[in-house]
């Protein structure tokens, strides 16, 4: 590990930091590069935990000593905070920075092996509600987390941040990106699921759905909680692909609540 005293923002070796506010720019790079960033040293120590590498770390003087603690082999990158400011485009005040490494994705059948109880998040697009909903996964027990092919990343800046680093605590995977056969990428995912003998739940508003408490009452042993993305709520292939499709019982006039909200209400009724 070495310590680099870096005075330009346009210093090539900051790249990997540079623009983070630019959320489309950040999503199309950090797949494409095999990196995503960890904000504050709590969040890079528990990705470090989870056997996540460092490309580089970002840091001030005044939170050196934490940050050389998590580099490991990388180098830390020391800027001012004038400097930190400039290149990311907001105060940084969490002590670090990290580019790191993406690990590579197990399979769906590895990632749910054994899990009892599973949630699914089909095409949410705010990072805030991916974060929240891996936050309630781990706080509520379960045991895996699937997302699909056009659900935003788990690992984007702020995902990372709202979930306080539980991204990195429950095992998570992509369901196959699958376009051709019955049902499309659901016909493959709940082939899948099915195979490992897990019911798959629908959170959903829908005539005749079975109420949450219920449910839960009589639950399989297995379960797949599928919600779906905020506004439209689930597609219709994922409904078709439900077992069961569940509703959560709601007073005041208020017909549903926001998706990492209903992710931890049900997951606490299953859990």
């Amino acid at each position: 590990m070495s310590v680099v005293r870096i005075e330009d923002p346009a210093d090539e070796r900051l790249s990997d930091y540079r623009d983070l506010t630019d959320v489309a720019l950040r999503r199309v790079r950090e797949p494409a590069e095999g990196l995503y960033i960890a904000e504050s040293a709590k969040v890079i120590a528990r990705a470090v935990a989870a056997g996540h590498r460092p490309r580089s770390v970002l840091t001030q003087e005044r939170w050196l000593a934490d940050a050389e603690s998590l580099a490991g082999d990388a180098p830390v990158l020391l800027v001012s905070d004038e400097v930190a400011e400039q290149l990311t485009g907001y105060a940084v005040h969490r002590g670090a920075l990290a580019a790191m490494h993406r690990p590579h994705l197990p399979s769906v059948a590895e990632v749910v092996a054994g899990a009892r109880l599973v949630l699914i998040l089909e095409d949410l697009v705010d990072h805030t509600n991916v974060g929240a909903a891996f936050r309630a996964a781990a706080g509520m027990g379960a045991d895996a987390v699937l997302v699909t092919p056009r659900c935003a990343d788990p690992l984007y800046r702020r995902s990372v941040r709202v979930s306080m680093g539980t991204v990195f605590q429950v095992p998570w995977t992509r369901l196959p990106d699958a376009t051709k056969g019955p049902g499309g990428a659901w016909g493959t995912s709940r082939d899948i699921l099915h195979d490992a003998g897990i019911h798959i739940a629908a959170l959903a508003l829908a005539e005749g759905a079975v109420p949450l408490d219920e449910f839960a009452a009589a639950r399989p042993d297995r379960v797949a909680l599928v919600l779906g993305t905020e506004g439209d709520g689930l597609s219709r292939r994922a409904l078709a692909a439900a077992d069961t499709i569940v509703t959560i019982p709601m007073a005041g006039g208020v017909d549903s609540l926001n998706v990492a909200s209903a992710a931890a209400v049900a997951l606490w009724a299953l859990r």
